[in-house]
């Protein structure tokens, strides 16, 4: 068979076009297939989600308070001195003389409340054995009671005389009676008018001395209820009320020195603990109350997460006071909303977040 010039070039032209055809087809193709499996990897993977736990913002009975430091100190704190020059001969009053006088004192007040004690008994079973409704051995031994605490108590008079009379001995007398915190002399010393003999201190009640910011002053008056720990004993609370507020605020610490009275029968506290104190402003109220654990701090700002459904909001907050491990809410949160305590720094508004239970 014979084919002509033009009938091979046409053959060729046809032979070509569909190469090239097919050769898009198959890079489509290819492109297609690229695509759909990316698509699918990507649909595959779960959208990832952050472990959180949450906290439920309650309501709860607070009091107010400041928080400061302080440092218990003498009620009163004197240095006896001399007013001749001379050598000190004899030495009295020690601090075994001022003590014995208070223990003196305590007896002859423990002796008198028995003898009320025994006479109030006394009538009580007179009026009885009257009607004969005690035997007189009863009776006997009740008015054998009285006598030993009419006894008693002129003992105690006689003690607290005694140790009084001591204490009078002296020739330069303490201006109060207190405890002797020092003795500067001793005897065969010589002395000129104005030394210094003895360094006494009263130490009951003591004084509680503290200062308060200049932000906190307008809670404060006379006469308000302190509370405060010592480490000595860090398992007790002691009790004071605020004597003295200073008329000025300090220039370079921008505080108020301020005191409070501490009753110190006990003679438990010493001057020079350092306290921890509270200082009660207001009267107690219900309030939102959230862990300090769930606050974010972005400068002057205060911010918590709050989880609805799986979805973490980001939420900006009023504080109050701390009181523990928990911050009052002034604004910003109601009681039941739930705020995320851990884990809330690997969250941003919006984040999905599993709650852990």
């Amino acid at each position: 068979m014979i084919l002509k010039k033009d009938m091979v070039c046409t053959i060729n032209k046809t032979f070509t076009s569909r190469r090239v055809k097919a050769l898009l087809m198959m890079m489509i193709i290819s492109v297609l297939s690229l695509s759909f499996t990316s698509c699918s990897k990507e649909k595959a993977e779960p959208e990832r989600l952050v472990n959180v736990r949450v906290w439920p913002a309650e309501t709860r009975r607070i009091q107010p308070y400041l928080e400061t430091t302080g440092t218990l100190k003498p009620d009163e704190d004197v240095l006896v001195t001399t007013e001749v020059d001379g050598i000190v001969k004899k030495i009295y009053v020690d601090a075994d003389y001022v003590l014995d006088v208070r223990r003196s004192e305590a007896a002859l007040r423990q002796a008198e409340a028995q003898r009320v004690n025994a006479t109030g008994s006394f009538k009580r079973l007179h009026a009885l054995y009257k009607e004969e409704l005690i035997t007189k051995q009863q009776f006997d031994d009740i008015s054998t009671k009285v006598a030993l605490a009419e006894a008693d108590l002129e003992k105690a008079r006689a003690t607290l005389s005694i140790s009084k009379e001591k204490l009078s001995r002296t020739k330069i007398y303490s201006p109060i009676i207190a405890s002797v915190k020092e003795k500067k002399v001793s005897v065969g010393d010589f002395v000129r008018n104005g030394t210094s003999l003895f360094q006494i201190i009263k130490t009951n009640p003591l004084k509680l001395r503290f200062s308060i910011s200049e932000k906190d002053v307008a809670g404060l008056k006379t006469g308000q209820d302190v509370a405060f720990t010592v480490d000595a004993f860090s398992n007790q609370k002691f009790q004071g009320k605020i004597s003295l507020l200073y008329p000025n605020v300090e220039e370079k610490t921008r505080t108020l020195q301020a005191e409070a009275i501490v009753p110190n029968a006990g003679q438990i506290l010493k001057p020079g603990y350092f306290a921890r104190i509270q200082i009660f402003t207001r009267d107690a109220r219900d309030s939102v109350v959230v862990p300090v654990t769930a606050l974010l701090y972005d400068g002057p700002t205060i911010r918590v997460f709050v989880v609805n459904g799986n979805q973490a909001k980001e939420r900006i907050i009023k504080t109050g006071n701390k009181y523990g491990e928990y911050a009052e809410v002034l604004d910003g949160l109601k009681e039941g909303e739930q705020v995320v305590v851990v884990g809330q720094n690997n969250l941003s508004d919006g984040v999905k977040v599993n709650v852990a239970r």
